[in-house]
């Protein structure tokens, strides 16, 4: 009696090996794809300050009364505020532009600086050359540095001078780049 019914046992092994194979390649691809996909998740704010915002002039702290651009939860501002709020441990990018003018001739001189929690932050002091009478007394002063910061950290940009320089317009990029 010959019975056609038997299973081929090399038949059936193969099959289960090709199953096995692609079950890991998949496996393998589905590993890969979550690793490359894992990237931590981007936080920029960029705020923005314009004529009217700020009125004190000499030094102070520069206040922003926008936010045009909010991504994550890294960093956060309230509008109208000169406290930018870091909510991550981490290294971030910050650049700014801050314009002083002053309205009357005579010696015109300011300088920037990055405030965390109320302490200057060493190396960031960004000054204008020392302009003496019959200029025009305005210019723009721009900055890129990249600092490690703490949960609970507040940033500020400072605007130094002992002249009446007024800050009509200011610009802050923070980025986390880690």
């Amino acid at each position: 009696m010959n019975c056609s019914c038997k299973p081929d046992f090399n038949k059936i092994c193969k099959i289960l090996w090709s199953i096995t194979f692609i079950f890991f390649i998949l496996l393998f691809l589905l590993t890969l794809f979550c690793c490359i996909n894992n990237q931590q998740e981007k936080s920029i704010l960029t705020a923005i300050a314009v004529d009217g915002d700020n009125t004190e002039v000499g030094v102070t702290s520069i206040k922003f009364s926008m936010n045009n651009i909010v991504v994550g939860s890294a960093i956060s501002h309230t509008i109208g505020s000169d406290e930018i709020e870091i909510n991550e441990n981490g290294i971030y990018q910050i650049s700014y532009q801050l314009y002083g003018q002053r309205k009357t001739i005579g010696t015109f001189n300011f300088a920037a600086v990055l405030l965390v929690n109320n302490n200057a932050v060493n190396n960031t002091f960004n000054e204008s050359p020392i302009l003496k009478d019959n200029v025009a007394n305005r210019m723009t002063l721009t900055s890129t540095v990249i600092l490690k910061l703490n949960s609970g950290d507040i940033l500020k940009l400072q605007g130094v001078s002992i002249e009446d320089i007024y800050y009509t317009t200011a610009r802050i990029d923070i980025e986390k780049i880690n």
